[in-house]
């Protein structure tokens, strides 16, 4: 498969926000995105692949379907598996993971096909595979169409690679990056989180401002395809930006461990001249000089972190708070229970799709400019 070849590429999310994605793939200019549930599928080559991992805020992992073919038993998936120019994407000295999943097809068991497939690669074209590959070769059987992908991200892309420093829970950065983007956030207004944490709200939103990719720090996986070309790639790197402030992204948190994280965090991404930090409770949070913006929180609810009964009253505080000292600001929150975001007593719009986050459910919440 050369790289001018063009295949589908599936852009992976956290179920609920595929809309929220959609957007940001269109604005990019990727080719034809089409969402759907899970992601959204573009049509490109391997610089789409690359740039995809390189650029996308909200995707989780970038797969390239690399090909298909008919099954309707082993014996021909095993030829078939044979046949398929796996040494077109795949390097004899990088070990392979095999995954497979059956749906609808006269192949129901995943583990034998595996094997099939493992038996191909190895035999056929001479490929390593190992348990703890970071390549891994996904491939799905539905309706009796085999249907191969490979997961070009490895490790998955919220794992910027340069926040080392978390608290509990922390908000993954691909959805603190669609949230963001589904409040409205261009760039080009100060956000303050009152419950910064680790501060992944602050430094996405100094990232997003200052046009600076998300992926700018880390290795991903499609660096070990025999499609990989190291020179067109480091072409789609800019150099890094050198950011002098003014500071526009303001954190705060009760918790000094974290406020230390969060500067550590921001410093660690090139984004300390964006951002402020600073320690106290949310009912002290107070905006900053100049123009109205958004404030974004993501505050315990209970089921993440400590007691719901415990937590009425800190939404309240905060709602106060907000209602008192923050008009003509907008709010985001984020929380898996209904009764919390109310409690608050801010003038919410009708919540947005659930989100899948952490194994639970959680919604956006949000706010017109405050009156």
């Amino acid at each position: 498969m050369a790289q001018t070849d063009r295949f589908e590429i599936f852009i992976v999310c956290a179920p609920g926000l595929e809309q929220i994605l959609l957007a940001e793939v269109t604005d990019a200019g990727f080719a034809d995105p089409v969402a759907g549930p899970g992601g959204v599928t573009i049509t490109g080559d391997w610089p789409d692949v690359w740039r995809a991992n390189l650029e996308l805020r909200g995707a989780v992992r970038v797969l390239a379907r690399i090909g298909s073919f008919m099954a309707f038993h082993l014996a021909q998936l095993d030829k078939r598996a044979r046949k398929f120019p796996w040494g077109e994407v795949l390097r004899l000295d990088v070990p392979v993971k095999v995954q497979v999943t059956c749906k609808a097809s006269k192949i129901y068991h995943a583990k034998a096909a595996t094997q099939r497939i493992e038996t191909a690669l190895r035999e056929s074209h001479g490929i390593t595979l190992a348990e703890d590959a970071a390549l891994v070769v996904k491939v799905r059987i539905h309706d009796n169409q085999v249907t191969i992908s490979l997961d070009t991200s490895g490790a998955a892309l919220h794992l910027r690679g340069h926040k080392e420093a978390v608290g509990k829970a922390p908000m993954r950065e691909n959805m603190a990056a669609m949230f963001l983007r589904q409040c409205g956030f261009t760039g080009a207004e100060p956000v303050v989180d009152p419950m910064c944490g680790s501060g992944t709200f602050l430094i996405e939103a100094a990232e997003i401002a200052n046009d600076i990719q998300p992926g700018r720090s880390r290795r991903f996986a499609f660096e070990d395809l025999a499609s990989f070309d190291p020179d067109a790639f480091a072409a789609l790197r800019p150099p890094p930006l050198q950011l002098t402030g003014p500071v526009q992204f303001y954190g705060s948190d009760r918790d000094a461990g974290a406020v230390r994280n969060a500067a550590m965090n921001a410093e660690r991404a090139g984004v300390a001249a964006a951002t402020g930090f600073s320690c106290h409770g949310a009912a002290e949070v107070r905006p900053p000089d100049g123009p109205p913006g958004l404030v974004i929180v993501n505050p315990p609810y209970g089921g993440r972190i400590g007691n719901k009964k415990l937590l009425y009253a800190l939404y309240g505080s905060f709602g106060q708070t907000m209602l008192t000292h923050f008009k003509g600001w907008r709010v985001g929150l984020v929380t898996s229970e209904p009764a919390l975001a109310k409690a608050t007593g801010l003038p919410w719009h009708p919540k947005g799709p659930p989100v899948a986050h952490g194994g639970m459910k959680v919604w956006l919440w949000q706010t017109p400019p405050l009156r």
